[in-house]
């Protein structure tokens, strides 16, 4: 199957991540980037929650232990987390594959707003 999962959906939101890298370059803080990116999704009209937050529990769903809250989801669809830092490292990619797995979600963007050029990876969360 060469067609990916809210390709479409995933296309446009990078490509807000590329407009925002092109308007503002790298050197700012987190905070400014993620403004930004809702500026530009905004005008995409999917429907997005900034800072979306879900509980973390332990043992079978019954206890509650925390909670995470990531940077966009999109459409119920997609997560992004961005990051301001000269180059990904385990640990980025470690929390968006952990932010998956607690909002049940298949597709995560991280996108990298500290590097001299804008850097993104996709994941696929896998049921397998």
């Amino acid at each position: 199957m060469g067609i990916l999962k809210h390709e479409e959906l995933t296309y446009k939101i990078i490509g807000c991540g590329m407009k925002v890298f092109e308007e503002l370059g790298n050197g700012y803080q987190e905070l400014i980037y993620q403004r930004a990116l809702a500026i530009e999704i905004e005008t995409e009209k999917p429907m997005f929650v900034r800072e979306a937050s879900m509980d973390i529990f332990y043992k079978n769903n019954l206890n509650p232990i925390g909670s995470r809250r990531v940077d966009f989801l999109v459409g119920e669809k997609v997560v992004i987390e961005l990051k301001a830092t000269t180059e990904f490292k385990e640990e980025h990619k470690a929390q968006l594959l952990n932010y998956l797995k607690v909002f049940k979600i298949e597709i995560g963007l991280l996108f990298n707003f500290g590097s001299k050029t804008f850097q993104v990876e996709r994941f696929i969360l896998s049921s397998t």
